[in-house]
């Protein structure tokens, strides 16, 4: 097996890992007294498969890494939002819906359009500590500049957050990289300023993506996970020689799998956002009390009674 399909491969099992460890959380979540501590969450097993599921998938991640350019694994992290899709809707028992299956479709060509232009070769240079440190430093001005006080915070900081993460995947291939082919010594400061900046950067995307999901989760999600792969692209076409198969008429198919991916994510998140509002709503919503039959009689005879509010019939939201 080429590195391309090895990278290709990782990143498939690590988007079902991701995706599976969504789901969890989420059926956890649904499970779960609102208001209920993150001690008590220890103490379930559920959240011990999500944590392990989304540790798997972070290890597969970066193995990939290793084997494929920043230009063809980041875009494949939306392949998370289409795993998340058959396993969401069969645990909470419904049907994918139009949206679903109009989003999974439109994702799929686009990246399959996107890995016919990617390079194929397995990554071999890496970044200086002077490039490390330059892109850290740009960074983190452009958190700074989204983290601002204004309007729309929710999608700027689910801009940061996304960028923050392709950064720090950036990075952590260059670790990968340095660490895995020998060239050098495993401690240095190069290594060591980019595994500081690899964990500052990982940390920051996490608390802004925790900030931007608190007012809704469609467009953030969707900001998110378009914003990672295109700052992981920047620095790879930039700093890290990738190209495009094909030269400059490959930007073209390029061009147009990006449009088609980037439709789809919207349509996946936005199905992703009023699913789980849905499974807010249903759990956050008092149950209907049972209600007793009102019976208005007439006191000549039992027969004409009046019969009202009927006794309910339960309403299934989102399979909870």
């Amino acid at each position: 097996m080429n590195a391309t399909l090895t990278a290709v491969a990782l990143s498939l099992v690590s988007a079902v890992a991701y995706a599976s460890a969504a789901v969890a959380q989420a059926r956890l979540a649904g499970r779960s007294e609102p208001g209920a501590g993150v001690f008590r969450m220890l103490g379930r097993a559920a959240w011990w498969s999500a944590v392990a599921l989304n540790a798997g998938g972070a290890l597969l991640h970066v193995a990939a890494l290793k084997y494929g350019p920043l230009t063809l694994v980041q875009p494949l992290g939306a392949l998370t939002l289409v795993a998340a899709v058959p396993l969401g809707a069969r645990a909470a028992g419904r049907r994918v819906t139009g949206t679903e299956w109009h989003g999974t479709i439109l994702t799929l060509l686009g990246l399959g359009a996107l890995l016919l232009t990617a390079g194929g070769t397995a990554p071999h240079e890496t970044l200086s500590l002077g490039e490390a440190l330059a892109v850290g430093a740009a960074t983190m001005a452009v958190v700074a500049g989204l983290s601002r006080r204004g309007t729309r915070p929710g999608l700027r900081h689910a801009a940061a957050s996304g960028i923050t993460s392709g950064v720090a995947s950036a990075l952590t291939q260059t670790l990968t990289v340095a660490v895995t082919d020998h060239t050098g010594p495993l401690f240095s400061w190069r290594l060591v300023t980019v595994a500081l900046l690899v964990s500052a950067f990982a940390m920051g995307g996490l608390l802004l993506a925790q900030t931007a999901y608190q007012g809704g989760l469609g467009a953030p999600l969707a900001v998110v996970t378009l914003a990672n792969p295109i700052a992981a692209a920047v620095i790879g076409l930039a700093l890290l020689g990738e190209r495009l198969q094909g030269g400059t008429i490959a930007l073209i198919p390029a061009l147009l799998g990006s449009a088609a991916a980037i439709r789809g994510v919207v349509l996946l998140s936005r199905a992703q956002g009023e699913t789980m509002s849905l499974a807010d709503r249903a759990r956050t919503e008092p149950a209907p009390s049972a209600q007793s039959r009102v019976v208005i009689g007439s006191p000549r005879t039992r027969d004409d009674r009046l019969v009202l509010s009927p006794e309910p019939r339960g309403t299934r939201v989102g399979g909870l």
